[in-house]
């Protein structure tokens, strides 16, 4: 493009992308009500969610009648063979039924943990992919897909572990604390002691943890962000031989990240120690006293054994209930950091009721009056008072020196932000009245830089229009000077092209992205700088190819290169976001001034 970028990447100087001191304190505390948003996602798999519910119920109540079993073994089963073998196969149903239904339990939930979650990354990405330009130009791409990935694996272990855990847990300590009850009211009053010291310490660390999470995630983030960032200037890097360099930035932020994390787990193990220590510790206790009372013959052997059962499924069940306090912490800060990229709104959307464009659209586009800055650069406008008028079918050119607002007029035609003064119109209709989806189907974009995915040749050109046939898919690459090099690769149009195109040169990438537009067949057409990657043979082909592509149809050129200005049937001078002159080539030469000037510099030599 011949404009700055709107943002700027961190200075190399920088170690790690760490966010200001205070970063932590401006960011929304996690809270554990941030999950609710995850509800949504789980109600959307309600029969999983209900069996889920089904074999938990069994699996708990097995797990609860395990000790009434054992108490009538050791009470009942020495007496008779007959007692020994009712005894025992009463035992070894309760521990059959157990099994089963726990191993329902644990399918049933991580299956709906792979839904909830798979559900969620689509809504995410499909929100992303929603946002408008002005978004991404102050977002990095790395901290999205980290949210994409390890926020939503975060949240995976909520659902398909610390949900059924959590519940699981909570079903066991009520009913633990029930049967303890029913079997020695005395002991159960020790035993319930040690429940205010285990939620004191809880309730302490969880308010630290809910901090020290958002913080270890983002600094995860940052690593993310650094590494997405430097592989994809991997050339860049590699040309100035920065790769130690790299390695020392990436290597200091996944250190600040793994500190951040041994904080995180320290109080996380701190937590846990103490609150398990109490609860058993009271257990010890209630033990303590309740051998006393077989020994006395107040209480039976069994009698104790059921107690100790309850009493340690109790305290497994608190321990664990800790742990998950823990985790659900640490999935909150994730849920929270989705929920902000769910709550952002695209300022660029579709009317209510827009305006649908004509069957055939003639291309005539109108800037009137239009005034635009970037967000952060009121001081500097990239569009003052621009009015441009482009007839059906007219090419014009427009160039100037770097900065003047050339790709800005390209991206408000394409609607990626809105002026804030003034209007733009296609074929008399204002383009805020349209849906952008359809406006952008009627326009063909030829970037300077193009985008390449990582499919195949006939996947990138067919990106145009994807529903081309293979003819009409090779008649595109072959106009664009394209199909020669295409069939040369092993597998031909099904050969992938690797990431960023990484296996063409930039004038094949270029010339990729010509047939693109080609086979797009959009009467609105944009040229930026489309022939600057290709070498003198190639230029001559494909400027052909554009010229038939040009022909009857709206054309607007970002042109440094003497051909393409000859060609326009106009020339647009732009300085400072402003039309500072336009005519023809000769007629500008002739004008002196900036045009002359350019012409002189870029074109005469």
């Amino acid at each position: 493009m011949s404009e700055p970028a709107t943002t700027s990447r961190p200075p190399l100087a920088h170690t790690t992308p760490a966010p200001p001191a205070d970063a932590s304190a401006a960011a929304p505390k996690p809270k554990l009500g941030s999950l609710r948003a995850l509800w949504p996602f789980v109600a959307r798999q309600r029969t999983l969610f209900i069996a889920w519910l089904l074999a938990l119920a069994a699996s708990s109540t097995a797990t609860l009648s395990l000790p009434i079993a054992v108490r009538r073994m050791i009470d009942e089963g020495f007496g008779s063979a007959g007692d020994i073998d009712a005894a025992f196969a009463l035992l070894f149903v309760v521990t059959l039924a157990l099994a089963f239904a726990t191993a329902a339990r644990f399918f049933f939930v991580s299956l709906l943990g792979e839904r909830v979650v798979a559900d969620l990354r689509n809504r995410l990405y499909a929100h992303l992919v929603s946002l408008d330009q002005a978004f991404f130009e102050r977002t990095r791409s790395g901290e999205l897909v980290s949210r994409l990935s390890a926020d939503t694996e975060l949240l995976r272990g909520v659902v398909a572990t610390s949900m059924s855990v959590a519940l699981r847990s909570l079903v066991m300590v009520l009913g633990s604390v029930t049967m303890l009850v029913v079997t020695s009211p005395r002991l159960a009053a020790f035993t319930l002691v040690g429940i205010p010291l285990f939620v004191l310490p809880l309730v302490l660390g969880g308010r630290r943890l809910e901090k020290i999470s958002r913080q270890s995630q983002d600094r995860v983030a940052d690593a993310n962000a650094l590494a997405a960032e430097t592989l994809g200037a991997i050339r860049t890097v590699q040309a100035h031989a920065r790769e130690p360099y790299e390695r020392g930035r990436f290597a200091s932020a996944v250190a600040e990240a793994v500190a951040t994390a041994r904080r995180r787990i320290g109080v996380q193990a701190l937590v846990t120690a103490v609150a398990i220590s109490a609860v058993f510790g009271a257990i010890t206790l209630v033990l303590w006293s309740g051998a006393h009372d077989v020994v006395e013959g107040t209480l039976s052997a069994g009698t104790l054994g059921q107690f100790v059962l309850y009493a340690l499924f109790g305290g497994g069940s608190v321990g664990a209930l800790a742990e998950v306090w823990n985790e659900l912490q640490r999935a909150a800060g994730g849920m929270g950091r989705i929920a902000e990229l769910l709550d952002e709104r695209p300022g660029i959307r579709a009317p209510t009721a827009p305006r649908p464009l004509p069957a055939r659209v003639a291309g005539e586009v109108r800037f009137d009056h239009v005034g635009f800055h970037y967000a952060g650069r009121d001081d500097a406008p990239a569009l003052v008072d621009f009015s441009l008028a482009v007839r059906p079918g007219e090419t014009v050119a427009l160039v100037g020196p770097s900065g003047a607002g050339k790709s800005t007029v390209f991206a408000m035609l394409l609607r990626f932000h809105d002026p804030q003064a003034g209007t733009i119109a296609l074929d008399g209709v204002d383009i805020r009245e349209l849906d952008p989806a359809a406006l952008r189907e009627v326009i063909a974009l030829v970037p300077q830089q193009p985008s390449i995915f990582a499919a195949s040749a006939g996947d990138n050109i067919r990106y145009g229009r994807l529903q081309a046939s293979d003819p009409e898919l090779r008649a595109a690459a072959a106009a664009a000077e394209a199909d020669a090099f295409i069939s040369a690769l092993p597998a031909g149009y099904d050969e992938p092209l690797g990431e960023r195109g990484a296996r063409l040169s930039g004038g094949q990438q270029q010339r990729i992205a010509i047939a693109r537009a080609l086979l797009k067949d959009a009467p609105v057409l944009l040229l930026d700088e489309a022939t600057s990657a290709l070498d003198a043979q190639s230029e001559r082909a494909v400027q052909h190819a554009l010229e038939r592509l040009m022909e009857g149809r709206t054309t607007l050129v970002i042109a440094h290169r003497l051909a393409t200005v000859l060609k326009a049937d106009r020339i647009v001078v732009m300085d400072a976001g402003r039309i500072v002159a336009e005519g023809t080539h000769a007629a500008l030469l002739a004008q002196g001034g900036l045009y002359a000037d350019l012409a002189r510099l870029q074109f005469l030599d």
